[in-house]
């Protein structure tokens, strides 16, 4: 049997008898069950010159991990991938600082990634690579021989062809994609923007849209929603019922109803947004004066960039000001935590909230999503407000209160909505979306990548070039199909 490489950005080796963080992590454990592979990625460590892979066993999973020097830290991760991408892969090309020693800095260790990832390559190893600190691989694999299965998911969102086309040298970055066998996105949006912009590089497409020719090559794409693993979260949060956490918080509370934002410090999260929207929901809804709290669990992140450090000053300021509006010695509208909870813990709280803000201004995906629903009692559920800008939209738009998170009276009107919202509705909402949840949860997704993968490439004799005004009418035309147990995922068809 071949083997499976994963490589990732950042490759932690859980301790022993430790839960595992989520996402990816559950995925490829669970992958690496049933054959043989490798996890690789950079270590989190420093080292004064870049190594080679040092590997480590956990259970099934063996670990290759890489150290990066301080200047590879400064230029490849806190300068081109969080400076430059992150911003312009969510909409926010204002906000890039472009520097090209940094770009030279990204290219620079996705080469040496491929220099020591090409020492291990067996001929039918299939490597699977994530995110956007690694787009360039493959084109550093292919320059040094290598014919193998490789397929790459983008976790965050991609822009439209006027976005992507702003970035300085985007053919040497984003035209890089085009090197993978299969290119996954969050979306069918972001699938047809990628479509778009091979359009706009001349490439030919084939009859059904999912695959493409250029340079000689041809590359396939596809929507493939990532998840959480639904099952373990649902058993989390009946467990955390009982949880000495979940006790204090509920008693501590006094009947008020919940209200629970959680995501990490970032500019993408809406987190400013979020908290105007709720000081105009208290001034609006004097009613809700002491029968509501919002907690807001953000732990900190990149806290030693000026930006970040700017926007926690900026939050705090206004959390301040909020309670000292209208708080008083027996009530505080809002609690702002900056730490982290394990899984279990916020499948507690989640199952306690009567209401989930997630409401990022752009995301991927957005797993709080899932998880939050996941969380909830049949019986009694909480209701979700959603970003429409948010990837899990979708998929669960038809159970969630989508919002405009730039709107601050209508994202006001839907915290009054979802708190007043009778026991029925909540019930069919939720209805409407936990299927969904765990039909497509985490395996699902893996799994259906990974077959996406193994799939024979389309003959590009049958492919076609199309006029720029054709070709993008076609790419606009494909819209998501409903997710259901019958149709579990939109492959952009």
């Amino acid at each position: 049997m071949s083997r499976l490489i994963v490589v990732s950005n950042r490759v932690a080796v859980p301790k022993a008898g430790q839960i595992m963080a989520g996402g990816l992590a559950v995925a490829v454990n669970s992958l690496f069950e049933d054959r043989p592979g490798l996890w690789l990625g950079w270590s989190g460590d420093i080292a004064q010159t870049a190594g080679g892979f040092r590997f480590e066993e956990r259970g099934n999973t063996q670990f290759g991990l890489l150290d990066l020097t301080q200047q590879d830290i400064d230029q490849y991760y806190n300068g081109f991938s969080n400076r430059v991408l992150w911003p312009f892969l969510h909409y926010r090309a204002d906000l890039a600082e472009f520097d090209r020693p940094e770009m030279e800095g990204y290219l620079r260790v996705n080469r040496h990634f491929a220099e020591n990832i090409s020492a291990l390559l067996e001929p039918d190893d299939v490597l699977w690579v994530h995110d956007y600190h690694l787009i360039p691989l493959a084109k550093y694999l292919r320059a040094r021989g290598h014919k193998n299965r490789i397929g790459f998911f983008l976790h965050i969102p991609l822009p439209p062809v006027d976005v992507l086309s702003a970035l300085p040298d985007h053919r040497e970055i984003i035209g890089a994609l085009a090197q993978y066998d299969l290119v996954g996105f969050q979306t069918a949006s972001d699938r047809n923007n990628f479509a778009g912009y091979l359009q706009s590089m001349d490439a030919t497409m084939s009859e059904d849209g999912e695959s493409f020719e250029i340079g000689g090559r041809c590359v396939r794409i596809g929507a493939f929603p990532i998840s959480i693993e639904t099952e373990t979260f649902k058993r989390y949060a009946q467990q955390a019922a009982t949880s000495r956490l979940i006790g204090e918080m509920r008693k501590s509370m006094d009947n008020q109803s919940l209200l629970i934002g959680v995501e990490r410090l970032d500019y993408t999260k809406g987190l400013l947004e979020r908290i105007d929207a709720f000081d105009y929901f208290l001034a609006a809804n004097p009613e809700w004066h002491g029968r509501s709290t919002y907690l807001q669990i953000t732990p900190k992140s990149r806290s030693s960039v000026p930006e970040y450090q700017d926007m926690d000053h900026q939050l705090s300021r206004r959390i301040g000001e909020i309670n000292g509006r209208f708080g008083g010695v027996a009530w505080t509208p809002l609690r702002y935590v900056n730490r982290s909870y394990t899984r279990p813990s916020l499948a507690g709280l989640y199952r306690l909230a009567r209401v989930g803000l997630v409401t990022p201004l752009r995301d991927g995906m957005n797993l709080v999503a899932k998880e939050f629903v996941a969380a909830q009692d049949p019986a009694d559920p909480g209701v979700l407000v959603l970003s429409r800008f948010a990837g899990a939209s979708a998929e669960l738009g038809e159970g969630a209160l989508l919002v405009n998170p730039f709107d601050r009276d209508a994202m006001a009107t839907a915290i009054a909505q979802a708190l007043e919202m009778p026991l029925a509705e909540r019930q069919a909402r939720l209805a409407a979306m936990l299927p969904i949840v765990e039909a497509n949860d985490i395996y699902h997704w893996a799994d259906l990548f990974l077959t996406e993968l193994s799939k024979p490439l389309a003959d590009t004799r049958s492919f076609r070039r199309q006029s720029t005004i054709d070709s993008f009418r076609r790419i606009a035309l494909r819209r998501p199909a409903p997710l259901s147990r019958d149709n579990p995922v939109n492959q952009g068809s």
